[in-house]
Parts: C-alpha cells; structure tokens; sequence
C-alpha cells in the first residue's frame, strides 16, 4: 500500500508531506484546489511521462517521493529485486520510488535512492497502483486486461502462465526445427562445393599462427641469402686470388732479412706489417665464420614460399583470414555432418514440436473451459452490484470466443466485455456503449466483484461518483468501503455519501494572494471533517441543516462500520 507520499514544487504544491493509512481515504475540496495536482504528482513517480510544466513557477527543478509498504514476495518487490533495486537481507523495508523533475525538461529516475530507469519505474507502478477516473478507465479500455481479470476472478492465473510456458515451449521448438530445416536445405544446395571446400582445406592443413611463422621465416632466409653475398664479396678481397696478404707476407719476410743490415731502420715497418697481416688473418676467420652462419637451403626457402601463397590464395578465395581457415573448413564440414544426419535429426525436431503443440492445445482447451464457467459467473457477479448503482437496466456480459488455430501466449480465447445499458438496444463493447459516468461505475461494480483479486495493492479513483448522488452516490461510497476491507482505498470525490464512509478524510485548499498560491493537504478531525462535509452538501454558504446532515452522514457510517 501506498505508505507516504512527499512532493516538492510540483505547480502550487510548495512543500507536501502525507501519511496514508491502510483502509478507504477520502480527498476532497473546492474545485480548482488542486486534487489534480496530487494525482498528476504520484503518476510521475509511477513512470508517468514527465514535463518541464509540472516545475513550480520560479523553481529549478521539483520531486516526488512515494513510500510503498508490500510483502517481500510481491511483484513490485521481485521486479525491483530481480532488477538489483531491492535489498534481500532487508524484507521489512520499504519500497521508494522517486521523480524529479527538472524546469528544463530533464527528468530523473530513483528506486530506493538508487538511479533507474523510466521503463522500470512505469513496470514497476503498475503493479502498485491502479488510478481510475471518468476517462481513464484503463482496465476497461484494453481487451487483454478484460482476460487477465477473467482469470484472476477465477482463479486461473497460474493455469494461464502455464498455458503461456507452453506456447513459448511450442514457439521454441517450432523455431529450432525451422533453423534445421533452412540449415539442412541450404547444406543440400551447396553440398557439392562443400565438399570440394572440406577436401581442399583438409588437404592444406591449415594451423593457427602458421601464417606469421612463415612469413618471419621466409623473411629471415631472404635477409641471410643478402648478407651472404656481401660476406662473400669479402672473402673473395680477403682469400681470393687478388688478396693482399700473400704480397705482404712475402714484403715482410724481405724486409726482415734487410733489417739485420740496417738495425732500427725496418723495424717498425716489419712490427706494422706483421700486425696486418695478423688482422687480415682474424678477419678471414671471421668472414668463414659468418658465412658458415648465413649458410640456408634454397629449397627451404622454396618451399615455404609455396606453403605460404597456398594459404594467402585459400584465404583471398574464402575471403577469410588465413588464421580463419581451420575453423572455416570445421564449419563446413559440420554442415555436411549436419546433412548427412539431418534428416534423422529433421524427424526428431519435427516429433518435438508436434509434441509441445500438442500439449500447448492441451493446456489452451482446459484453460478455454475454466474461462467459460467463469465468464458465466463474473457476469452474474457484475449484475448484482448494478441495480445499487442505478444500473438496474444495464446488463453485463462476458463476450468470448474461442478460435483453436489461433494459438497465442494468452490461450486460443478472445474476451470482451460488453454491456447493454438499456433493454431493446443492442450490446457492444463496454468502451463504446457506455457513457463517462456509467463506465465508471461499472468499473468499480468490477473492481467489487473482484475484491482484492487481479488488483494492484492501492486503488485511487478519481472523481468517478461526478455526476451522481443520492442513493447512488452512497452506493458508490458502500462498495469503495467494502472494497477497502481488502486493499487500500483512495477516492478524489464531490460526493458527501462517500467522504462520509472514509476512515481518513484529507482536505486539499489553496491559499495565497495574487502573487503566489500554493496548495496545501490537511487530514481532518472530527469536527473539521463535519464542517467540509457539510460544505459539500450545502455548497458555499453552510447552514444549519447542512451541519446537522453531516453529522447523521458521520455518525450513520459510523454505526455501520
């Protein structure tokens, strides 16, 4: 139920706070005092669209908060836990929902303080709060809430998730054998190039990272067979028939003869040479060395060469990387594989699929006849709050039609509700044929029939005794009372009869000058509560008789409770 309700500069709405107990609460007050405004304001925290003009004039940005206390296995509660905005190890707490409202148009989103999402805040809400009005009649106006509340009347709600998992059950595996069936048509198609495919690859033997081996190796042998050239040109200057060192040995060796004729003269000429020739020696050595290391075989290089394009050219002809191959050739030889058993596996997916339908058409037939036997009785139940509401001539229907070939998640029916508001006219959808008063009782006659079943835990109805009084307007008030013995009740009224039967009666007035005016709540006591209702009765000048009438209104409901 909806525990407390805070709004901050929404339209005349300054700064509100209001507790709201379980039970029927009344909101009356004089036209233009801003009933609306409430009701506009715990919409936006229920995902209502948001809108720049909800901002009170002269402030940057207005909220709304709404505390809902509810049962830790409510769907509010699972919603809001499966979606991480619930705290498991707290099932006592409280669930709060929060919009602000930004003057620029901007609008934000908080479940228990945490940010969210508009989509999730209005999925949320709607299991909540129900609001209801003349022209909002939301369970009236969609012909799929007509079969849900058929259900929840009856009692059927669990068979129809059933009937809904069996027609997703059916819809899977008609889905998986149509996949099969496309997979193994086109297999047939291209089985033949499949295969050449499977061959060819199976052949070249594509492994992961060959490629890039390859590459570095050939690049390694083509860089070697460069450098072996040049250290070959060296060897030619160094061991070749135009090397240097044999002339310089043989100059060495003469002139170390001569040097004994001519002590000091030759003798660092001859260290030089030999110091040469001693390099050029460590030189030669170093060039066989290198030669040695630079040493490859040409057929090597051939053949990677030859390994590597066949991978590029498979790879350009498939269009996929080169790494791609080996997984390519697995696809394709899976699809054959799919092929050769798929006509085995086609009748197993085929005889699935039979089945699930089978046993959805099961589940949709006795879902159909439990819906019929509770047409029947949610009718009957209808009628007999109708004469009360001054609908005695009016009668209810449950129109259904059951089509087996049109299976759907909701079962194989079609569910309306029709009314005939007078004897001898012809009865239509109830949208169509009744009128803004007459929809809103038939609404609530609905809502009464159902008691706390197929209901969201809070129910506001606004203003849906305008119009009426008397007899009918304290009929109305009767059944919202009774409907608040289950869940909790709030009504926007005019009506005297129903502000009388309340548990909480809160008066909405405006104050202010010129300037500025702002709208204010207040829950009324006793004497307060006679006074307004006395208003109510006797319009703007309260006399007398009015009081004392009000007085009785109180004091009888107060007998009857």
């Amino acid at each position: 139920m909806l525990a407390h309700l805070s709004i901050r500069d929404i339209v005349l709405i300054e700064r509100l706070d209001i507790d709201f107990p379980a039970g029927l609460s009344v909101l009356t007050g004089e036209t233009g005092a801003g009933k609306s405004i409430l009701l506009d304001a715990l919409s936006l925290t229920l995902g209502a669209r948001g809108d720049a003009s909800l901002v009170r004039h002269g402030a940057a940005q207005g909220s709304v908060t709404a505390v809902f206390s509810v049962p830790h296995n409510h769907p509010a509660r699972v919603l809001a836990r499966d979606n991480g905005f619930d705290d498991a190890d707290d099932p006592g707490g409280d669930l709060i929902l929060r919009r602000s409202q930004s003057a620029d148009g901007r609008s934000r989103v908080f479940i228990n303080d945490q940010p969210a999402g508009v989509a999730l805040l209005r999925e949320i809400g709607r299991h909540l709060v129900e609001i209801h009005g003349q022209h909002d009649d939301r369970a009236l106006v969609d012909a799929g809430a007509h079969r849900d509340l058929l259900d929840a009347f009856g009692g059927h709600s669990g068979v129809a998730q059933s009937v809904g998992h069996a027609w997703r059950v059916w819809r899977e595996a008609e889905q998986a054998l149509a996949r099969h069936r496309a997979k193994v048509e086109a297999a047939a198609r291209e089985a033949d190039y499949l295969r050449a495919c499977v061959d060819e690859l199976s052949k070249l033997d594509p492994q992961p990272g060959e490629e890039i081996g390859l590459a570095e190796q050939r690049a390694a042998m083509m860089r070697a067979e460069k450098s072996a050239s040049d250290i070959a040109d060296a060897q030619d200057v160094l061991s070749g028939q135009n090397s240097a060192v044999p002339p310089l040995a043989s100059l060495m060796r003469r002139l170390q003869r001569k040097a004994e004729a001519a002590p000091g003269l030759l003798d660092d000429i001859v260290k030089a040479l030999d110091e040469a020739l001693i390099s050029l020696d460590t030189a030669q050595v170093a060039v066989e060395t290198a030669l040695r290391a630079a040493a490859f075989d040409p057929q090597a290089l051939e053949q990677a060469e030859e390994r590597l394009f066949a991978l590029r050219a498979a790879g350009r002809k498939h269009s996929v990387a080169v790494d791609d191959l080996a997984a390519l050739r697995d696809a394709m030889a899976a699809d054959l594989a799919d092929l050769d058993a798929g006509e085995e596996r086609l009748a197993g997916l085929e005889q699935a699929a039979k089945a699930a339908k089978a046993a959805y058409d099961e589940a949709a037939g006795h879902l159909s006849e439990l819906r019929r036997g509770t047409a029947a009785a949610l009718a009957r139940t209808v009628m007999a709050e109708l004469p009360a509401l001054k609908l005695e001539r009016a009668e209810f229907l449950v129109e259904m039609s059951s089509e087996p070939e049109d299976r759907a998640e909701s079962g194989i029916d079609q569910i309306e509700f029709w009314v005939r508001t007078n004897p001898g006219t012809r009865a239509g959808p109830i949208m169509k044929v009744a009128s803004g008063g007459e929809l809103s009782r038939f609404l609530l006659a609905l809502k009464v029939a159902l008691a706390d079943r197929g209901s969201a835990p809070t129910l506001v109805f606004d203003e849906i005794d305008t119009g009426v009084g008397g007899a009918v307007a304290d009929a109305i008030g009767q059944r919202l009372a009774r409907l608040a013995g289950r869940i909790q009740v709030l009504s926007v009224t005019h009506a005297p009869q129903v502000a009388a039967r309340a548990g909480t009666h809160y008066l909405i007035s405006k104050s202010g000058g010129a300037e500025r005016v702002a709208t204010s709540v207040a829950a009324l006591a006793r004497a307060a509560r006679q006074e307004e209702i006395a208003r109510m009765l006797a319009g703007a000048t309260i006399t007398e008789e009015a009081r004392a009438a009000a007085e009785r209104l109180l004091s009888e409901n107060a007998a009857a409770g």
